[in-house]
């Protein structure tokens, strides 16, 4: 089967990304982003619930119910499991801090930031990782 690339008028461009998070206890989890990290439910599937989707502006998670941790993360205890692009992190850092979240790292310039720019990192209930980057000034 041949493929005529020529018909389509323009490159294919990835609009979004929606990483899938491992949850051991979904109402635990539904509620940690929806209460704690403001995010709405975008869709939760099936008979006890094993997937759903939380979303906040442009940023998807989906969550998988599993009945165990599926990383262990005794051999890097900081790896991440989603990174979100943020318009300005220190205005959601504080808004976090507001909220009572607990954070793996609290926001900082790393640098490989650019100028204005930092990052900080919210462990989730199942300790799924992750960071928030954008503008601090």
């Amino acid at each position: 089967m041949s493929s005529d690339l020529s018909r389509f008028p323009a490159r294919p461009v990835l609009w979004t990304v929606e990483p899938q998070l491992f949850v051991t206890d979904m109402p635990r989890s539904l509620d940690f982003f929806t209460s704690k990290l403001r995010f709405s439910v975008g869709f939760v599937y099936g008979e006890p619930a094993f997937y759903a989707q939380v979303v906040r502006d442009g940023a998807m998670l989906n969550l998988r119910h599993v009945d165990r941790p599926i990383l262990d993360r005794r051999a890097d205890p900081d790896l991440l499991s989603a990174a979100i692009t943020v318009s300005n992190a220190r205005q959601l850092f504080v808004e976090f801090q507001e909220r009572d979240v607990a954070f793996h790292a609290t926001l900082r310039r790393e640098p490989w930031h650019g100028q204005g720019q930092g990052a900080f990192i919210v462990a989730d209930p199942d300790g799924n990782l992750l960071a928030f980057g954008g503008r601090t000034d």
